[in-house]
């Protein structure tokens, strides 16, 4: 530390950097806690800077903070919140459970800020980090609220675009590809046929109903635990805080906020981002089928199943020339897997709620953030770089219909089982179509077989 200045806090003197706007509590957790240099992202620091300056005018419209102290808090709040002191906000995520040492980053950072644009020298404690910015608040209020905000603001503008994405984009392909009829697999192996159309709509459908079932968890979202202070009580708080401060955040940010309806629930637990990460796992799960599904179909380009042909984006080997891989697919599947595993961590994580407050925020935060982000942009990849583009190879897949001996299936009603399933046999095993061995075998006409193994209408186009 070439040069710093001189801090006090509730433990003493503190060196601070000397170009730092954060202060002693803030300069203590970075020595305390590096842990894994990962820090918190840009859109929960947003929401702090947010719930900070709209704190800032509930207190001065409710006769509880001087309205220049409530301008400066304001205005370097809304700094905090556009990111231009993310510099600043130097914090691991592994650090004390209750989120402290970044809701005192913000005071602080907000606090030194306001004391400047006031003519006040930094750390000289004109605008006080705890006195005023963190006033009517406790870090076991506003970190819950943070997340909460945060993550309605993450998923409405990504999460919700990118899957939106992703499903018109289905949904287009399936109408282009409807009359395509391929080879249905179970179990990985030959089925009945089906279309592309239906294939992709079905794939569709997954990603419509994930965005149903994110949509209905954010009602639990948007009940914020801001107005309870440490234990949920409200004490050292104004009865009308809370709900002021939901109606503040609601006009700042375009959403719809309500205080919580139980602030001892609201900061014991995060069972509301629990059931909220919990539909980022299931819709996870669907967009990983589907991109696993991608790179199943293209997998080839002889060897493979080679149905259809992604989009040729890089160069697959470092060792094998013109090898070429399905690289949005595979990134994909990488950030479901993630997303999977941060649920898991969200949920041990809720469940360490003891008494009045869960002790793990900060890794709930991260890991639900990381969820919303990465979910929404993989949707949004795969939707533009894989699912749009991809080519039809017409030929193998007609190929396959021509040489399954599924088709055999369209015959039993009217040859039974056994007699089907010995054509379907001698047809493999002699590598022929099942047509040809089902005219040796059965003595059906060449135009009724024609008619009965035709496999466009066993698709049941009412289902595309």
């Amino acid at each position: 530390m070439t040069g710093y200045r001189i801090e006090k806090d509730s433990l003493g003197q503190v060196k601070v950097p000397e170009g730092a706007m954060y202060g002693p509590q803030t300069q203590r957790a970075i020595e305390n806690f590096p842990v894994s240099g990962i820090r918190f992202p840009r859109v929960f620091i947003r929401a702090l800077g947010l719930i900070k300056g709209c704190a800032a005018d509930v207190n001065a419209g409710l006769g509880l903070l001087d309205k220049d102290r409530a301008c400066g808090i304001r205005q370097a709040a809304d700094e905090v919140a556009s990111g231009r002191w993310d510099g600043d906000f130097p914090i691991d995520i592994f650090q004390t459970g209750s989120g402290t040492s970044t809701n005192m980053n913000a005071n602080e950072v907000i606090a030194n800020r306001a004391s400047q644009l006031m003519g006040k020298e930094t750390g000289s404690g004109h605008v006080h980090p705890n006195d005023h910015v963190n006033l009517g608040q406790s870090s076991n209020d506003v970190i819950p609220a943070a997340i909460h905000v945060s993550a309605c603001i993450e998923t409405a503008g990504v999460l919700l675009p990118g899957l939106a994405r992703l499903r018109s984009t289905l949904e287009q392909r399936a109408d282009e590809l409807a009359g395509v009829v391929k080879t249905g697999r179970t179990h990985l192996m030959d089925a009945m046929p089906v279309t592309f159309g239906q294939e992709l709509g079905g794939w569709a459908y997954q990603v419509r109903q994930g965005e149903e079932r994110i949509r209905a968890s954010l009602a639990g979202l948007q009940r914020l635990a801001v107005g309870g202070t440490a234990v949920g009580t409200g004490i050292n708080t104004h009865p009308e805080f809370g709900k002021k401060m939901a109606e503040e955040l609601s006009g700042r940010t375009g959403l719809t906020f309500s205080e919580s309806d139980s602030h001892f629930a609201s900061q014991a637990t995060m069972d509301n981002v629990t059931e909220f990460s919990g539909a980022l796992k299931t819709t996870a799960s669907s967009l990983l089928k589907i991109a696993n599904d991608l790179r199943l179909m293209n997998s080839g380009p002889l060897a493979g199943f080679s149905e259809i042909s992604l989009p040729a984006l890089q160069p697959g080997s470092s060792i094998m020339p013109g090898k070429v891989n399905p690289v949005i697919a595979e990134a994909t599947v990488m950030a479901c897997v993630q997303v999977i595993a941060n649920d898991v961590a969200v949920t041990i994580a809720n469940s360490r709620g003891e008494f009045e407050l869960n002790a793990m925020l900060p890794l709930i935060c991260h890991n639900v953030l990381q969820s919303v982000a990465i979910l929404g942009n993989a949707a949004a990849l795969l939707a533009e770089k894989a699912v749009a583009g991809f080519t039809i190879n017409t030929k193998r897949i007609d190929d396959a219909l021509v040489r399954n001996p599924v088709l055999v299936t369209a015959l039993t009603p009217k040859i039974g089982y056994d007699k089907a399933a010995a054509i379907a046999k001698k047809a493999y095993a002699e590598g022929r179509a099942i047509k040809d061995v089902a005219a040796e075998m059965t003595g059906i006409a060449k135009e009724e077989l024609d008619r009965l193994l035709d496999p466009r209408p066993m698709t049941g186009g009412e289902h595309s």
